[in-house]
């Protein structure tokens, strides 16, 4: 090196404005960072191709099937009409006839509904029934298709075939209905029985057959979900282009709205699908632990779509349908009209409106004094509510714990966890059989209290307790308002204290044999806080009346 040569500066060399740097990388990882690059590009190029690719399949479907609906009739679905090519679509409509639209709102969401178990229920007149000759035409352009509609008689069943007859052949061009087999044959191979069961037992008559599409017009005419949940073992294809169904339509009330409601009702709010459960035990359904594809995971969904007599405009609009059902008792006017599914036969507390006496949680003030009710059960649930008391002396139950199986020591652990960061309560009630003891043992109530809970013993007078809840249900004149709301996280009071029943032997107590723990424990809260007693303001008026004797010589 020259004395003329410049010395080399030591470091990174300095980078031009806007220049990243790239150093301490070799050249193998500037490859591969390169290779991922291509990879990428290449992958989003294939995910491009495919959309497109997708959507001229489903275009070239639509296209066929507007060509066979020209040709031999068939379903459109709204949707579809309306991504074909504009000269396609225009043909169609100079070539075809609407025979059917459905009305705005639950009847269209019915008929869209991809659960697999889907209740059309509520008020009469909105147009069940129809939707479901409709929603059975799901598939019948495939020959593989093969759907049961039922009803509980064979005579309930006429109406449903008359008005297959008016809309069938049109839709389908050929279609034939055989009366001896009660059956629709339609020109594609697919078929559709219409039949009936009137028992359980007649349920087996389908036993070996598989069926696409499964639905019960009426379900509410069966007492118990035998035939429901028997009929489902009957839903089953090997065509991968066919998703199977079962879907039903039923009134409120009826020998079978206990079952309904639990199982379609209770679960979750109206629209909202849901993960199916068994009714007995509310556990969700799963595939068992040895599912070669889904092992331990949820079956299928349900949703409940409620229906209203205006939701069909081709009955509320005169009027006269409506006046009828509003002439009927309230019972069954709450049924038929309003789609109210918490009231029931002899129910004891008919006062009880979920819209009114239901609300959503809210963060209860810190201090609103609290209540602690429970009932125990151990082979029966025990349940256990939490209650506030406002200023105007109304109560928000805000909290439900309701299970079986729990020993004191486990209900004092529940109650303690749950009330982690509750202010102190004010009182705390129990049932008194609590404090039995049955053995050298420490009885229920002595277990709680050793583990932290405390009780005193609750006042069980059944008819002041019942009233008094009456009290707390109706509508305070004053305010036009109940003295009782219900959060609607309590889920399983709002369940049963609109539907438990009177007792057939004392018209002023429920039925002792009905699911009444929930019941109880809110009696229970009610007889701390009656509505019934004179209050402060009560006694000054008292103080403040002035007595004038009528004989002013006698006094008196």
């Amino acid at each position: 090196m020259t004395e003329n040569t410049p010395k080399r500066k030591s470091g990174r060399p300095k980078l031009k404005d806007g220049e990243k740097g790239n150093y301490h990388v070799s050249r193998v990882e500037k490859k591969k960072r390169v290779t991922r690059k291509r990879i990428k590009s290449l992958k989003n190029a294939e995910a491009k191709a495919k959309k497109k690719l997708d959507s001229l399949n489903d275009k070239s479907a639509n296209i066929k099937h507007a060509e066979k609906l020209m040709r031999s009739g068939g379903l459109a679905v709204e949707e579809n009409v309306k991504k074909l090519p504009k000269s396609v679509r225009a043909k169609l409509d100079d070539h075809t006839q609407i025979l059917f639209n459905p009305n705005d709102g639950p009847q269209t969401d019915f008929l869209a509904a991809p659960e697999k178990e889907v209740l059309y229920g509520g008020a009469a007149g909105g147009g069940k029934s129809f939707a479901m000759l409709m929603d059975l035409l799901r598939y019948a352009h495939n020959p593989n298709h093969r759907a049961l509609l039922l009803r509980r008689t064979l005579a309930e069943l006429t109406e449903l075939v008359d008005q297959s007859r008016k809309i069938y052949p049109q839709a389908f061009p050929g279609a034939i209905f055989r009366e001896s087999k009660n059956t629709w044959s339609f020109p594609s191979g697919a078929t559709a029985l219409f039949s009936y069961v009137d028992k359980d037992t007649d349920a087996a008559r389908y036993q070996g057959q598989s069926f696409t599409w499964i639905g019960i017009d009426e379900l509410g005419h069966y007492p118990t979900p035998y035939v429901w949940n028997y009929l489902r073992s009957r839903l089953r294809t090997t065509d991968t282009t066919i998703d199977t169904y079962m879907r039903a339509s039923a009134n409120p009330g009826g020998s079978g709205g206990w079952w309904i409601k639990k199982m379609f009702i209770d679960p979750s709010p109206p629209n909202d699908p849901f993960w199916a459960t068994d009714v007995d035990t509310g556990k969700i359904l799963l595939h068992g632990a040895n599912h070669p594809q889904r092992p331990g995971e949820p079956l299928f969904q349900r949703r409940f779509i409620p229906a209203r007599l205006t939701d069909n405009p081709h009955l509320a609009e005169s009027g006269e349908y409506e006046a009828m059902l509003l002439s009927l008792p309230e019972v069954e006017r709450r049924r038929l009209l309003e789609g109210d599914w918490d009231v029931a036969d002899g129910a004891a507390f008919s006062e009880f409106d979920r819209a009114v006496h239901v609300v959503e949680p809210f963060e209860i003030p810190y201090n609103w004094p609290r209540i602690r009710a429970a009932d125990y059960g151990y082979s029966s649930p025990s349940c256990v509510l939490w209650g506030a008391v406002d200023w105007d002396n109304n109560f928000w139950i805000y909290r439900e714990l309701y299970s079986a199986g729990y020993t004191g020591e486990t209900l004092a652990e529940m109650i303690t966890a749950l009330e982690e960061f509750d202010p102190p309560m004010n009182i705390s009630v129990l049932d008194g059989s609590c404090w039995s003891k049955h053995g050298t043992g420490p009885s229920i109530a002595e277990t709680l209290t050793r583990n932290g809970v405390r009780f005193i013993p609750a006042d069980k007078n059944r008819m002041a307790g019942k009233i008094e809840l009456h009290r707390r249900l109706m509508m305070n004149e004053k305010t036009a308002e109940p003295r009782m709301r219900i959060f609607s996280t309590c889920t399983n009071l709002v369940r049963t204290l609109p539907t438990i029943p009177l007792s057939k032997t004392n018209s002023e107590d429920v039925d002792t044999k009905a699911e009444d723990h929930a019941y109880d424990a809110l009696r229970y809260m009610c007889m701390t806080r009656q509505t019934g007693l004179p209050h402060a303001g009560m006694m000054n008026k008292v103080k403040e009346q002035t007595y004038t004797p009528i004989n002013q010589i006698f006094g008196y």
